[in-house]
């Protein structure tokens, strides 16, 4: 399905508004009309995969940097846009060692296990991609100890 739509930004992120036609058309495919959809497509014939989210009463497509470099100084531009469901298992595996270290304090593994499945994601995602063992073991103990009620962690407070 391809539409043209200009970008616009709410906040400091950017997005395009999805046809309605297009918008039942991927409610269809996925059996459902609420919560994150999962989709791919091009933006201006460069691949994708994003979540189609529902936000103030509207279905917005946010464009990220990896989406469309330098996203938010183009404001207001028009793109061309391909998008589709995407049915791919997206859920992440975590690194080993977090997987230890909740097992080893209960008390954190009791508060992810009742955060929401996007912030469960965003910390095993954040951790996945270290680099190194050093930070890997750095951010687990950050993790921990944000899970704790005992320090920030991803720019949030205690959960």
């Amino acid at each position: 399905m391809r539409f043209s739509a200009n970008l616009d930004i709410i906040g400091i992120n950017p997005f395009v508004f999805v046809p309605t036609q297009i918008l039942q058309e991927i409610f269809i495919q996925v059996k459902r009309e609420k919560g994150p959809i999962p989709v791919k497509g091009t933006i201006n014939d460069l691949p994708y995969k994003q979540t189609l989210v529902k936000y103030s009463h509207d279905w917005r497509l946010y464009v990220n940097l990896q989406m469309l470099k330098d996203s938010p100084k183009r404001i207001g531009e028009s793109l061309e846009v391909t998008i589709t469901y995407d049915p791919e298992d997206r859920s992440l595996t975590p690194h080993p060692k977090l997987t230890n270290a909740l097992f080893e304090n209960l008390e954190a593994k009791k508060v992810f296990d009742n955060l929401t499945r996007s912030k469960q994601q965003e910390i095993v995602r954040y951790i996945s991609k270290l680099k190194t063992e050093a930070s890997v073991d750095q951010n687990i103990h950050r993790t921990i100890s944000f899970l704790n009620g005992n320090a920030r962690f991803l720019g949030r407070d205690n959960p």
